[in-house]
């Protein structure tokens, strides 16, 4: 019988323990502005990655 490396399950919930620990004493406005920042730095996060890692275009040569 194969053993599990890995659980996602387990992993999303301390992700989600994670983030109640940060957000569970903000008010409702100090929330928005958490999730808006770390919205924004995921968004950096995916264009950087992306940039890295997409294919560069043929360079163009001169006839």
């Amino acid at each position: 019988m194969k053993t599990k490396t890995f659980d996602c399950v387990e992993m999303k919930r301390r992700g989600a323990e994670h983030v109640y620990s940060i957000i569970k004493d903000m008010t409702p406005e100090q929330e928005v502005e958490y999730w808006r920042k770390r919205t924004e730095e995921l968004r950096q996060e995916q264009a950087t990655i992306r940039a890295r890692t997409s294919p560069k275009p043929p360079a163009q040569t001169k006839p």
